[in-house]
């Protein structure tokens, strides 16, 4: 049995050795335990860098590729945050460490529940998670300051890219299939859409509609 400050310190070498690098993120992965959404039989395998599956067919992504993109999204703490896709809730319980506030959804119900359950056992007041078409964003919230999608879309979904404000960063994968997917930072400007290519990714399908529960 590997003793946790030891399995903490390999954590966090593995993902210093991927890229990242930025004291704030690494200090907010480094306080929110990923094993709390990893349930069954793959919870032993929580801290390795690897995705795994989930519940509804979906995955939490793997430690590194959530802090490249958390680390890409350059959250402050007055910042607002929209999560397309919140699957287990790792991803938004990092970045509630960053942001003041932090809304997420899903399409499927059971996730959007069970993320919530552990938000609330962890004390994450600052989550907001919904049931909702992730595709269309939150307008109702709009704008916000920073957007990440943890799904793979063809293009940026125009309904987000109009809800980011300017100056503000969205982070997502993009490709027409699910073996050529790149993550792509946006900046939106006063003049357009600034565009910077990361790293191959594979990520699920963004789909409309609701999951079918």
């Amino acid at each position: 049995m590997t003793d946790p400050a030891e399995r903490t310190m390999r954590f966090l070498y593995g993902l210093r050795s991927a890229g990242v690098t930025d004291a704030r993120v690494l200090t907010a992965m480094e306080r929110i335990d990923r094993g709390a959404f990893v349930r069954g039989i793959f919870a032993e395998r929580a801290y390795e860098d690897m995705p795994l599956p989930i519940a509804c067919g979906q995955t939490i992504s793997q430690p590194s590729v959530v802090g490249l993109m958390t680390q890409a999204l350059q959250v402050n703490s007055r910042d607002k945050v929209l999560e397309i896709g919140t699957g287990s809730g790792y991803q938004a319980a990092i970045l509630s460490q960053l942001a003041r506030r932090v809304y997420t959804v899903d399409r499927h119900r059971r996730l959007v529940r069970e993320a919530s359950e552990v938000f609330q056992a962890l004390s994450l007041a600052n989550i907001t998670a919904l049931t909702a078409d992730g595709s269309f964003g939150l307008p109702d919230q709009a704008p916000f300051d920073r957007i990440i999608v943890t799904a793979a879309a063809e293009d940026p979904p125009s309904p987000l890219l109009a809800q980011l404000r300017i100056g503000g960063i969205m982070v997502l994968p993009v490709g027409q299939s699910d073996t050529v997917q790149h993550l792509i930072k946006v900046t939106k400007t006063e003049t357009g859409l600034d565009y910077e290519e990361m790293r191959p990714v594979r990520f699920v399908p963004l789909l409309e509609g609701l999951g079918q529960e």
